[in-house]
């Protein structure tokens, strides 16, 4: 994995997030992104090898672990990272797009001419609809795994001992996984802190769209005063003609 490609995500998209999203993206890199490559993928670095099952019916041990891992944890954890942080680029990405338009604006009119935008990071106008929508995809990205991996593994746990009666296995064999108390504390910290993403996620999408929502009553509340105060002068002016 590079560490650099998500460092630079991380910093790009952190000048632009609120709060919420600046927690969310410690989360990510600290709690889910580091702990995968640290730890995680040394646990289950051994979990085919050390798969055994007690018979010596050549394919048997193969057949069985391909049954019950149809998807490898890591593998599933290293595609929710790579998903649940392209969102994030849209952001980045429509930031560079102002950038390169207010640019050439600036080009084509002068550089004392008006600015497009006020603030280009401001999350206003398209860039809000493009912040929110990166939320409830994270959102979506994280809560489609955590039910893949329960659909897949009941309940999240890893047993002990898996019963295999496909073929070529000549009988019912017992089949022992390597370390599953070691693996299942790594899972259950993986789905909880996929679980608080996306609890941030919403959190920040509600604010997001509570504070819009405040701004546009302030917005009217300032307009109905303007009027109300137009139709004054315009009543202080017949009375004096």
């Amino acid at each position: 994995m590079n560490w650099g490609v998500y460092e630079a995500l991380l910093t790009g998209v952190n000048k632009f997030s609120t709060e919420f999203g600046r927690v969310w993206l410690s989360i990510v890199f600290i709690f889910r992104i580091l702990v995968y490559g640290v730890s995680a993928i040394r646990v289950w670095g051994d979990d085919q090898r050390d798969f055994d099952c007690n018979t010596r019916q050549p394919g048997c041990s193969n057949v069985c672990y391909d049954n019950f891992f149809p998807v490898s944890h890591i593998r599933l954890w290293a595609l929710q990272l790579i998903m649940v942080t392209c969102p994030s680029l849209l952001v980045v990405m429509h930031v560079a797009y102002r950038e390169n338009r207010e640019r050439k604006h600036r080009e084509k009119l002068g550089e004392k001419c008006q600015k497009l935008y006020q603030d280009i990071g401001k999350k206003r106008g398209g860039l809000w609809w493009t912040y929110l929508l990166s939320l409830l995809v994270k959102a979506t990205v994280d809560s489609a795994f955590i039910y893949i991996f329960y659909r897949l593994y009941e309940n999240f746990f890893l047993p002990r001992v898996v019963k295999c009666t496909l073929s070529p296995c000549p009988n019912t064999v017992d089949c022992f996984i390597s370390r599953p108390s070691e693996k299942n504390i790594f899972t259950i910290f993986m789905i909880v802190t996929s679980a608080a993403c996306v609890l941030l996620n919403l959190v920040e999408a509600v604010y997001l769209v509570g504070k819009k929502c405040k701004e546009r009553m302030v917005s009217r509340r300032l307009m109905v005063v303007r009027d109300k105060n137009c139709e004054h002068c315009v009543q202080v002016q017949e009375a004096t003609l």
